[in-house]
């Protein structure tokens, strides 16, 4: 087994629809990205890379690559995934948190644990994904950012 830690943070954009965890989300703007800006899904990618032993996000995807440009991440998990298969693991699990003062993350949360799931090739029990808040501090307190963390486990195997 191989344990994996990721962890991405975007700010808002002005306008834009949110997309978190690979649902939409209208309760807040976007998040300003190369990609969509989907911090819990590079979150998750990363994590996956870690346990993998394949580097991280911006050495498969560089930021400045026009071929991602606004890419929707849930294709980069897609191709992510084909790797960690191609090395010979399986997803077990992933634990994420989500951290925001805006919006509510609360009523969809069920969404993105099936969507991740769907994308991960896994129930969704084997998801978990929690919200918090920054009480206040720094910009993702203000309201300016959005973060995430995720802990990906891979055993060898298929699924």
């Amino acid at each position: 087994m191989r344990i994996g830690a990721g962890y991405d943070v975007h700010r808002f954009a002005e306008s834009g629809q949110l997309r978190l965890g690979g649902v939409e989300i209208a309760e807040a703007p976007a998040l300003i990205g190369h990609s969509d800006g989907d911090a819990l899904i590079h979150a998750v990618i990363d994590a996956l890379l870690g346990a993998a032993g394949e580097g991280d996000i911006g050495e498969h995807f560089p930021p400045g690559d026009p071929a991602t440009a606004g890419i929707d991440s849930r294709e980069l998990l897609t191709r992510v995934m084909r790797l960690v298969a191609a090395r010979g693991y399986r997803v077990v699990n992933v634990d994420a948190t989500v951290i925001a003062e805006r919006p509510r993350l609360r009523p969809h949360i069920a969404a993105m644990r099936e969507a991740l799931a769907r994308d991960l090739g896994v129930e969704a029990g084997a998801v978990n994904v929690k919200a918090t808040t920054n009480e206040g501090l720094g910009a993702i307190g203000a309201g300016e950012a959005l973060a995430a963390h995720a802990v990906a486990l891979l055993d060898e195997g298929e699924g």
